[in-house]
Order: C-alpha cells, then structure tokens, then sequence
C-alpha cells in the first residue's frame, strides 16, 4: 500500500490561494495550523514559528497571532467539510444502525486575555460515526452552559439511520420532545431521579409538565461497580434489550476520540490568546485527524491511527517542516511569501 499524503495535499489544499495576503498567503496560514498539529516537536507558536524561519520560511509570530485575530475560519471549515466526505466515501456506511457517541470536552483558558472577557473555558461538541469515522458534527461554545443547551445542534445533522448515544448531561425533558418530533433514533442515559410511571404499553411514562412524554425505558445492572443504569431510546422493538445495551457501551468509543485528539493533536494546548484563533486552532485539529484518518500506509507499520500517525510523523522527519513539505508537494504553484507588487496588507 503506498503512502497518500502527497496525493491528499494535491486534492485538498491546492485550490486555497497562496496570493491572497502578501506575508502569510491562506495555503501557509493553513499549513502552519496543521503543522502545530501534527508535528510532535512543535510545542509552542515560538517553536513553530523558529522552526519555520530556520527553514528558510520568512513569516514571524506576530504576523500569524494577528491573523488568528482577523482571518475568517471558512477556509478551515470548508477543509473539514471536505475531509469529511473523503473519508465517508472511504468507509462505506452501515447497513443497519450507525451509531454515533455524542458528547463534549471541556478546554480551560489559561490566558487572563479570556478571563476579562469573562470565559474560562471552551467546550467543543461533536458526534462521531462508528462506521464510517466521521466526524458528523462541530460545536464550538465559549462558556459553561450545560450541554442540553447545545444537543440539537450537535444531533440535527444526523441521518435517521444514525443512533445518537448520550450521557446523562444531554438529559433534558424538551431535548427528549424535539427528538422524538423529529423522529432522530436516540439512546440516552436517563438521571433516576426522573419522575416515571410505567404504562400498559409497555412505555413509560416520563416526566411532570408540558415536556413529559412516553419513551422505551432499559435498566441494565454493572454488578462490579454497583452502579444501575436507565437508558431511554426510541428504536424499535425489534432492537432487544441487550443491544440497546450494547449500542450504549460504544458511548465510550468518542471519550477515545477526546483522548487521541488531547494526547497526539494537541487539542489542549492552546497556543492563541484571541477567541478567534482558538476556533481556527480546534477546526485544525479536527482536520488533522481526519487526514491521519485518511492516511494509507505500508502495513507492515500496522493500520491504527496511533500507528498512521507514528507512520507520518516517522517521514515528516525526513524533511524539514509539514509547510515545507506541503509546499514542496504544490512546487507546481509553490507558496509565494513575498509579492512585491500586491497591494493586500495583514
């Protein structure tokens, strides 16, 4: 199997301008983000930034912070975007249920730049497809609102042949209302504290108030840790008990997303003191795994993402940054870091 990074490249990133800004083009802005991303020896801006002038690569920290600053994210979400349906054509869906793990991670702000702003953290929402590895959905929230409040932004792009799975923190009565009105398959952990009444229907009834409703109820008992679960869905009958179970376990598969992104992408490392910058940063990191998602390589190296991403890092070290081998790769329409005659400032 050969290595398709260049072939990505080619097909991802060739069409963004490298003439548009007359220091720090779109292509290279973009390129710096995905490096900080993917290169393990990068751990700062400064060390990306000394890395990149050592190189030859004539643009400083300062031009790149107020970038974060000012630059629009379209062109990162327009790669996501991209990404995303690369590796759906990759991976063809399932022919039953595709189950996909909602929930969010939790960021703290560091810089007392966001304090006096009032923020001291940023949460990000996503849903992620178990059959396919997409990332279905990207909410990004400055604040600590409670997660219901974001639900059916991160469940509304979802097909009805995906299974949204929750935690308790996406419990709220009206979110219960507006999924079962728009018939999107669900399976979520239910508070006890939930008022319920059992039905003849074999429903229960859940709820006091306006929001109260009827919904397939599953308990389900960890005897090692003592702890009973109440899982409420709205599958048909046809789906037992015990898969209902099952699908709920696989919960667990999007807290593995959150670890990979934290410890190899640097999800938590924000190096930008700008609220703009830090959306820039998460949608680079996001992109990011999906191109190691993408990845092909030798199999003798093993097919994990851990091990794509140990593959890419092993031949990035062969040249001197991700910018310059992306740039090396379009040298038919190389990065243009000087334009003498453009009029087009920072």
């Amino acid at each position: 199997m050969l290595f398709n990074f260049p072939k990505l490249v080619k097909q991802l990133l060739s069409n963004y301008p490298d003439y548009d800004y007359s220091v720090l083009n779109t292509r290279l802005f973009m390129s710096c983000w995905l490096t900080f991303s993917l290169d393990s020896s990068v751990t700062s801006m400064r060390g990306l930034f000394r890395k990149l002038n050592l190189g030859g690569t004539s643009v400083d920290q300062s031009t790149f912070s107020k970038a974060n600053q000012h630059r629009s994210s379209q062109p990162f979400e327009t790669l996501y975007q991209s990404l995303n349906r690369l590796v759906k054509k990759k991976n063809k869906p399932s022919k039953d249920w595709d189950i996909c793990p909602i929930d969010s991670t939790t960021i703290t702000l560091t810089s007392k730049v966001f304090w006096a702003l009032g923020y001291h953290q940023v949460k990000l929402f996503n849903a992620v497809s178990q059959s396919q590895g997409s990332c279905e959905s990207c909410v990004i929230n400055f604040g600590s609102a409670h997660d219901y409040k974001f639900a059916t932004a991160v469940t509304d792009p979802l097909s009805e042949k995906q299974v949204a799975v929750m935690d308790r923190g996406f419990a709220a009565l009206p979110y219960f209302a507006a999924l079962k009105e728009a018939n999107k398959p669900f399976v979520i952990r239910l508070n006890l504290n939930y008022k319920k009444e059992a039905l003849e229907s074999g429903e229960w009834h859940v709820g006091t108030g306006k929001h109260a409703g009827d919904y397939r109820l599953v308990w389900f008992s960890d005897l090692e840790i003592k702890v009973t679960y109440c899982l409420m869905t709205n599958l048909p009958i046809t789906v037992s008990n015990e898969e209902v179970s099952d699908i709920y376990r696989l919960r667990w598969q999007i807290e593995l997303f959150w670890k990979f992104l934290k410890m190899h992408l640097k999800l938590d490392q924000l190096i930008s003191k700008s609220i703009n910058g830090v959306q820039l940063q998460l949608y680079a990191c996001l992109c990011a795994y999906l191109i190691v998602h993408l990845l092909e390589i030798p199999e003798i190296w093993g097919s994990t993402l851990l091990d794509k991403l140990r593959y890419f890092q092993s031949r990035m070290t062969q040249e001197y940054s991700l910018v310059h081998w992306i740039d090396r790769i379009l040298s038919d329409r190389p990065i243009r870091l000087y334009m003498e005659s453009s009029e087009l400032v920072m």
